[in-house]
C-alpha cells in the first residue's frame, strides 16, 4: 500500500488541478484502509521526495491525534524517529506515557548520547517536544536528564543542541523537586556560558532560550539567587557587546512617552486612593530603565539616555514631557553618585520648571521625580532646599484638595524631602504646620487627613523639639482619630499611632510623659476593640516608643500588653506546610519537603499579614521594653 500512497501524495504536488482533486478522491479511499497508519510511515521515512515525506508526516500527526486508541499496539512500535517525526511523538506522548512507549526511551538515550552530533542534534529535537509537550510523565527521569544536560552544555561547538537542550531544560524547570536542586545548581554556570555561544550562533534561538531565567525565577529561585550576580553581569554584557542598548531605547522610550487611549488615563493618573503598581507596557518600560540604572555602568547608560530624555522633556507632547520626567526619576536610585557629582543641579532645575508646567500630568511626574530624588539623592538634594521648599509648600498649597491622587503625590515628594532636612526646617515650620493642622482640622477627606498625619511624623524627624510648640493641636487631633472605632478610620488610625511614636521618640521626655499612660491605653483601647494586624503592630511600636519615654507608666498595663503580644506571637495564622515547589524560607540543599518549611507563595502572602505579623513587631518590642525596664 506504501507505494500507492505515495504515488498519490506525489500527484497532490502536481500543479493541475483535475489531477489534484482525482488525488484527494483516491486519498479520501485509501484513509479507510487500517493499513493507513503504516503506510504513511514508509512513505514518511523512505520517500525520496521532501514534499512527499513532509504531507505523509503532516497527515500522519493528524491522524493519530484523532485516532490514536484505534491503532493496534503493533503499529504504535513500528515508527522509525527521525528529525520529521518530533512533532509526531509529541502528540504521542500526550496519549501514552514515557513508560509505556519504552522504545521511545531507548531512542531518546541512544541519540542523545551518540558520538555523531547530528544524531545528538536529532535526538534533543525529539527530547525537547516530547518533554515540551508533556513534561510530568518524565519526572522520574530529571536526574538523568538533568545530568544529560550538564554533558550537553559543554558541547559549545554545537549551538543547535546547545538550544535544544536548553528548551528541555526551560519545560521540566516547573516540576522539578528537592531531589534536582543540586543538580539544577550545578547546571546555572555551564548555563550562561552555553548563553554566550548561542547569542554568536543565532540570537533569535538565543532569546527563546533566555527565557529559561524566567522559568527558574517563577519556579526555583532560590536555584537562581546564588547566581543572581553572574545572571545580571551576563545579560549587560550581552546588551553592550551587541551594542543592543540603543535599541533597547529606542523600542522603550515610545511606550513610555505614548499617550492613553482617548478618554482614559494613566493608571498612574487616574483619581484615586488605590495604591499599587499597575502592570501595563508603560509600566513595565519603566521597570526596564530603573533595571538598567540599577546594574549598567551610568557613564555608558547616560550617554545613551540623555538624548532620548531631552527630546522628549523638549517635546510640546506633554505625555513625552511626562516620559522624560519618568526617566529621570527611576534613573535617581541606581545611578545616585553618578547624578550627585556631575547632574544634580541641572536635573533638579528640569524638575523644578516642570512643577510649573500648564498640564496635570507632567506636574504630577515630577512630583514623582522630586521625592525619588529625595529619597535617593541625600544629603545633596537637601542643600537646595531654599529652591525646593516654596515649590513644594507652594503646590500643595494651590492643589484642589479633592484631586487626592494629585495630593498623594504632593505629600510623597514634600515627605521624603522633609525626613532628610533637620534643622534647616525651620523657616519653613509655621507655614508647612499651619497647612498640616488646617487638613487635620478642616479636611473632609479621612486620606487627605491621613496624608497629613504622615507629613507630620516626617516633620517631627526633621524638626524634633522645635515641633514643641504645636505639640497640643496635634496630640488633640490624633487622640480624637484613635477614638473612633469605625471600620473607615482604620488606614487614619493606623498612620496616626505611627505619627504618635514618632513624636514620643523626638519632641523629648518632657513633653511627651505627661500623655504616655493615656497614649498607652488608647493603644489597649483599639487593640481591644479592633481584630487588625496593622493596627496592632503600629500598637506596639507605640508601646516600645513609651518604653523608652517613660517606663514607669507601663508598669500597670504590663499583664494586658502580654497577654496580646503573646496571642500574636502564638499565632498560625498565614503559615503553612509546604506542598508545592514554592520558593521555602530557609532552603535546604538536603530538605525534601519535611514539614515544617514556610511557604511564601503568593496566597499566604495576604495570610501571613495577620497576626503573625503583629508577632514579629511584637518581638521587637518585647526586646525594647527588657531594655527599658533593666
Amino acid at each position: 500500500m506504501s507505494e500507492e500512497l505515495e504515488r498519490i501524495l506525489a500527484r497532490l504536488t502536481e500543479p493541475d488541478n483535475a489531477v489534484i482533486q482525482q488525488a484527494t478522491a483516491e486519498l479520501k479511499q485509501a484513509f479507510k484502509d487500517p493499513a493507513i497508519i503504516p503506510a504513511l510511515c514508509a512513505v514518511m521515512t523512505g520517500s525520496q521526495n521532501p514534499q512527499v515525506r513532509q504531507s505523509a508526516a503532516v497527515m500522519l500527526r493528524m491522524r493519530v491525534r484523532k485516532h490514536w486508541k484505534k491503532i493496534s499496539p503493533d503499529h504504535r512500535e513500528r515508527h522509525t524517529v527521525r528529525h520529521s517525526l518530533s512533532q509526531l511523538c509529541a502528540v504521542l506522548v500526550k496519549h501514552e506515557t514515557p513508560d509505556r512507549w519504552p522504545a521511545l526511551l531507548a531512542l531518546l538515550n541512544q541519540s542523545t548520547k551518540s558520538n555523531n552530533p547530528q544524531d545528538r542534534q536529532v535526538g534533543l529535537l525529539l527530547l525537547s517536544k516530547v518533554v515540551g509537550s508533556n513534561p510530568e510523565p518524565f519526572k522520574p527521569h530529571y536526574k538523568q536528564l538533568l545530568q544529560l544536560f550538564g554533558t550537553v552544555l559543554l558541547d559549545l561547538n554545537n549551538p543547535t543542541a546547545l538550544y535544544y537542550c536548553i528548551l528541555t531544560l526551560t519545560a521540566i524547570t516547573a516540576y522539578t523537586g528537592t531531589e534536582e536542586m543540586n543538580l539544577m545548581r550545578s547546571l546555572i554556570p555551564k548555563l550562561l556560558i552555553a548563553l554566550k555561544h548561542l547569542i554568536q550562533a543565532d540570537q533569535d534561538q538565543a532569546s527563546e532560550a533566555m527565557e529559561v531565567f524566567d522559568e527558574l525565577m517563577e519556579s526555583e529561585v532560590s536555584i537562581v539567587v546564588p547566581h543572581i550576580a553572574e545572571i545580571v553581569r551576563f545579560c549587560l554584557e550581552a546588551v553592550l557587546k551587541h551594542k543592543l542598548l540603543q535599541p533597547i531605547l529606542q523600542v522603550v522610550f515610545p511606550i513610555l512617552s505614548a499617550a492613553p487611549p482617548p478618554g482614559e488615563e494613566d493608571p498612574e493618573d487616574e483619581e484615586n486612593d488605590t495604591e499599587g503598581d499597575s502592570e501595563n507596557p508603560k509600566h513595565f518600560a519603566v521597570q526596564v530603565i530603573d533595571t538598567m540604572a540599577l546594574h549598567m555602568p551610568p557613564e555608558k547608560l547616560f550617554n545613551q539616555l540623555l538624548p532620548f530624555t531631552q527630546a522628549c522633556l523638549s517635546s510640546e507632547n506633554p505625555y513625552e514631557r511626562k516620559g522624560g520626567l519618568m526617566c529621570m526619576a527611576v534613573l535617581a536610585e541606581g545611578c545616585a553618585d553618578h547624578i550627585r557629582t556631575k547632574m544634580l543641579s541641572s536635573m533638579l532645575q528640569t524638575v523644578c520648571r516642570s512643577l510649573s508646567d500648564n498640564n496635570q500630568v507632567v506636574r504630577s511626574a515630577a512630583l514623582f521625580a522630586l521625592g525619588q530624588f529625595s529619597e535617593h539623592l541625600q544629603p545633596d538634594v537637601s542643600k537646595f532646599h531654599a529652591e525646593l521648599m516654596p515649590l513644594l509648600h507652594g503646590y500643595l498649597s494651590a492643589v484642589n484638595q479633592t484631586k487626592i491622587g494629585h495630593m498623594t503625590k504632593a505629600f510623597y515628594a514634600l515627605e521624603n524631602f522633609l525626613e532628610n532636612l533637620g534643622p534647616e526646617i525651620e523657616p519653613y515650620l509655621p507655614t508647612l504646620m499651619e497647612t498640616m493642622l488646617s487638613a487635620l482640622n478642616n479636611a473632609e477627606n479621612l486620606k487627605l487627613k491621613e496624608l497629613a498625619v504622615s507629613a507630620i511624623g516626617a516633620i517631627a524627624n526633621a524638626a524634633k523639639e522645635m515641633l514643641v510648640p504645636y505639640f497640643p493641636p496635634i496630640i488633640e487631633s490624633l487622640k480624637g482619630f484613635l477614638t473612633d472605632t469605625s471600620e473607615e478610620m482604620r488606614t487614619l488610625q493606623t498612620q496616626a499611632l505611627d505619627t504618635l511614636s514618632v513624636l514620643a521618640r523626638t519632641v523629648g521626655k518632657e513633653v511627651f510623659s505627661p500623655l504616655a499612660a493615656e497614649c498607652v491605653q488608647l493603644g489597649l483601647n483599639l487593640t481591644d476593640a479592633v481584630d487588625d494586624p496593622d493596627l496592632r503592630r503600629c500598637t506596639y511600636s507605640l508601646f516600645s516608643a513609651v518604653s523608652d519615654v517613660s517606663p514607669d507608666c507601663l508598669a500597670p498595663h504590663l499583664p494586658p500588653i502580654t497577654t496580646v503580644m503573646l496571642l500574636s506571637l502564638r499565632s498560625t495564622e498565614g503559615v503553612t506546610v509546604n506542598e508545592d515547589k514554592q520558593f521555602v524560607l530557609l532552603d535546604d540543599d538536603d530538605a525534601d519537603g519535611e514539614e515544617g518549611d514556610v511557604d511564601l507563595d503568593e496566597e499566604s502572602e495576604t495570610e501571613v499579614d495577620d497576626r503573625d505579623v503583629a508577632g514579629y513587631v511584637s518581638v521587637s518590642f518585647i526586646l525594647s521594653l527588657s531594655f527599658s525596664f533593666m
